[in-house]
């Protein structure tokens, strides 16, 4: 079946309606559009679980802090359709702003302890936007299973811990990183990185083979890791945050283990970067 366009929230509802009396499940990709490899695994992701896939493509402003880069977010709805189609995706839903946010709308989500760190430190913005929208989306398509790539892994920890908090009948998958062939985490904003810069964006990567590695070899202080990686780190890019921490509470941890995460947070010229991984991986 080819893949279908909707614009509209009661057109969206009364689709997902069909499918259910079907006794279809409903998987959910939500995403900010320019999509790429990453998403793509994410449809196909919920395809294979056999679901009826709907993916939503909307660049959420409530997300982005008032120096941030909305306006200049890589945009291009015809390309997304075609992707979700080539992947798979069944309803691929462009919700209008006014659809969202209708006037006099003033409810959002309070994040809580987890989105004081990483990005929720530098960007106070970003984890209330993302955790309201989303809420939104799963009580408009109702899904059975939504699907978040790890490359933003506080984001998808911060929604699960959301849906588990609202007792919402929700199961929250996360996908593994899609990589280039060099190891470059996919993102919709590469594209504006200059090519000068492709190589020192691989910073964050490469970062995360050197930690993996020096763990390898016994290093176990999380401090002096941190102090040895942070000595490599080049001066033509921002460091936000190089942290290790507990891949469920997110708590910065002293001594290191094989499932503790390196977290990674940087801007080249603008362009937001992040990355992260198990030292065992």
């Amino acid at each position: 079946m080819a893949v279908r366009l909707c614009s509209n929230v009661s057109e969206l509802l009364e689709i997902v309606k069909q499918q259910r009396d079907r006794n279809r499940t409903i998987g959910f990709v939500p995403t900010m559009g320019f999509l790429h490899k990453g998403h793509q695994s994410l449809i196909e992701a919920s395809r294979n679980h056999g679901n009826f896939t709907v993916v939503s493509v909307f660049v959420n402003p409530n997300q982005f802090g008032p120096n941030e880069d909305f306006e200049t977010y890589p945009r291009d709805s015809e390309r997304d359709f075609e992707l979700c189609g080539a992947a798979g995706g069944d309803l691929v839903w462009f919700p209008d702003v006014n659809d969202i946010y209708q006037e006099g709308s003033e409810t959002a989500v309070v994040p809580g302890a987890l989105s004081e760190c990483l990005c929720g430190a530098s960007r106070p913005r970003f984890l209330p936007g993302v955790l309201t929208v989303v809420l939104k989306f799963f009580n408009i398509v109702c899904p059975d299973l939504a699907y978040f790539g790890e490359k933003d892994f506080q984001q998808f920890v911060v929604i699960r811990r959301m849906a588990a908090d609202f007792f919402m009948d929700i199961k929250v998958v996360g996908c593994p990183t899609v990589r280039e062939p060099d190891g470059f985490a996919m993102s919709s904003r590469n594209v504006r990185l200059k090519p000068d810069q492709r190589d020192l964006a691989l910073t964050l990567y490469r970062i995360i083979m050197k930690a993996r590695d020096m763990f390898g070899k016994g290093e176990r202080d999380a401090a002096a890791l941190k102090e040895s990686l942070t000595a490599l780190w080049p001066s033509e890019i921002d460091l936000d945050y190089l942290d290790f921490r507990n891949p469920v509470s997110l708590q910065q941890v002293s001594v290191l283990a094989p499932d503790t995460r390196i977290f990674l947070g940087a801007w080249l010229d603008g362009v937001r970067l992040i990355d992260n991984g198990p030292l065992v991986g």
